[in-house]
C-alpha cells in the first residue's frame, strides 16, 4: 500500500558498504523499518545520509507491505529544516540521546497519533529555544503519559515516591526515592519546556536522569540505558 506520511527518524543501521536500515516513527503507521540502497553513494539522489539524522521529520511516500519485512521509500524530503539542532552541541547531544531512548522505548507497529504530534512539537520547541537544559528531562517524564506509566500524582503532597509502584506514599518503603529524591521530582513533574531553566543545579539534573532510566528500566521490558549517556553528562556537567 502507498503511503504518504510524516516520519521521525528514530536510529539507522549501515548495511554493507553504501546501503542503511533506517527505523523511523511515522505518524500513520508507528514503528516502521526502512531499506535504503545506496544511501551513500555520490550520485544525485532523493535519498541521502543527511535525511537520516537523529530525530529528523520527514515527509516520506513509501510502499508499505506490511509484511514485517523491510519497507521501502518511494520519495523523501524534509517535513521541517532544523535551524540549530544539528550545529549546536547541547541540542545535537540531546537529540541523540533521545533518539536512543525513544528507540529502546517504542516497540508497536500501530499508530499512536498523540505521541507522535508529542514528539514533533517537542523537536520543534527544541531548534527555536535556547532554555533547554531540562528539555530531555522533561520529554523523558512526558513520553511516559504516552507509554502507560506516568506517575500517579494524587498525592504528590506525600513525601516519598514509589518508583516501582509509581505513586507517591507517606512511607520510605524499599523501592522509594529518598525525600530529596522526591522533591526534585515533584519539580519537574511541575516544569514544562517553557519553565525556568535554572529551577536544577546540574547535580540535580544528574539525579532526576538516573531516576528517569531506573523508571523506564522498571516499568518497560528490555529497555536499555542509551549508549550515548556518558557524552550527555559531560556535556551537561
Amino acid at each position: 500500500m502507498l503511503v504518504k506520511t510524516k516520519a521521525i527518524v528514530i536510529s539507522t543501521l549501515k548495511y554493507q558498504e553504501k546501503s542503511l536500515i533506517v527505523k523511523c516513527f511515522t505518524e500513520s503507521d508507528g514503528l516502521k523499518s526502512y531499506f535504503v540502497q545506496s544511501a551513500f553513494s555520490s550520485k544525485k539522489s532523493n535519498q541521502k545520509i543527511a535525511y537520516f539524522q537523529p530525530l529528523t521529520i520527514l515527509e516520506i511516500e513509501a510502499n508499505h507491505k506490511n509484511k514485517g519485512t523491510l519497507e521501502h521509500f518511494k520519495e523523501i524530503k524534509l517535513a521541517t529544516a532544523f535551524h540549530s539542532i544539528n550545529t549546536n552541541i547541547y541540542k545535537s547531544t540531546i537529540v541523540i540521546f533521545l533518539s536512543e531512548i525513544i528507540h529502546h522505548s517504542i516497540h508497536e507497529e500501530e499508530k499512536n497519533q498523540d505521541l507522535f504530534t508529542f514528539l514533533e512539537t517537542a523537536l520543534l520547541w527544541l531548534d527555536n529555544n535556547e532554555e533547554i537544559a531540562n528539555f530531555h528531562l522533561i520529554l523523558m517524564l512526558e513520553m511516559t503519559k504516552f507509554l502507560g506509566f506516568y506517575p500517579d500524582d494524587s498525592d504528590i503532597e506525600l513525601n516519598f515516591f514509589d518508583i516501582n509502584e509509581g505513586i507517591f506514599t507517606p512511607f520510605h518503603g524499599i523501592n522509594s526515592l529518598s525525600e530529596h529524591e522526591t522533591h526534585l521530582f515533584k519539580k519537574l513533574i511541575n516544569l514544562k519546556f517553557d519553565s525556568n531553566q535554572k529551577v536544577f543545579a546540574a547535580i540535580e539534573r544528574q539525579i532526576l536522569l538516573k531516576i528517569l532510566l531506573d523508571f523506564y528500566t522498571i516499568h518497560l521490558d528490555g529497555f536499555k540505558k542509551p549508549k550515548s549517556l556518558d557524552v550527555l553528562k559531560e556535556v551537561f556537567s
